[in-house]
């Protein structure tokens, strides 16, 4: 388990309602890292048998809509991941053959970490970085 957390009180925080099927999601959230809705769903099945992917799908929208998590677009990840919301402007590591994804401080330290050449008149919010390559399990292979 990667984060023990009360899931009632940060659904409560963020203004949502407390439900069973949202403490389980987040609950499964919050012992993954990098997860996809399906595994989601099929960690929450295990506590809530029958429970709608459809449903776990909204549930993710609504912790993402919340704040309490957010979505990880990856370069050739067949869907989205997802992750408990940190607040800071980290980014991701990804290996190309297995796909395993770690977490990565900000590369300078303060969000955004890089300034773009041109703007385009828009105010940047964040930087998202993907670094790529191989993991040393896979590197052995």
């Amino acid at each position: 388990m990667l984060t023990a957390i009360d899931a009632p009180a940060r659904l409560r925080g963020a203004g949502l309602r407390v439900t069973t099927q949202r403490t389980a999601v987040l609950e499964a959230l919050a012992e993954t890292a990098h997860t996809a809705v399906d595994e989601l769903h099929e960690r929450v099945q295990t506590r809530i048998p029958g429970v709608a992917l459809q449903t776990v799908h909204g549930i993710v929208n609504d912790l993402t809509s919340a704040g309490i998590a957010q979505r990880v677009s990856l370069p050739g990840a067949t869907s989205a991941l997802y992750e408990m919301a940190r607040g800071d402007n980290h980014h991701h590591v990804q290996c190309v053959v297995c796909g395993r994804v770690e977490d990565v401080d900000c590369v300078v330290g303060a969000a955004p970490c890089l300034t773009p050449s041109h703007t385009h008149g828009m105010r940047v919010l964040e930087a998202a970085i993907t670094f790529r390559g191989v993991c040393a399990d896979c590197e052995q292979r």
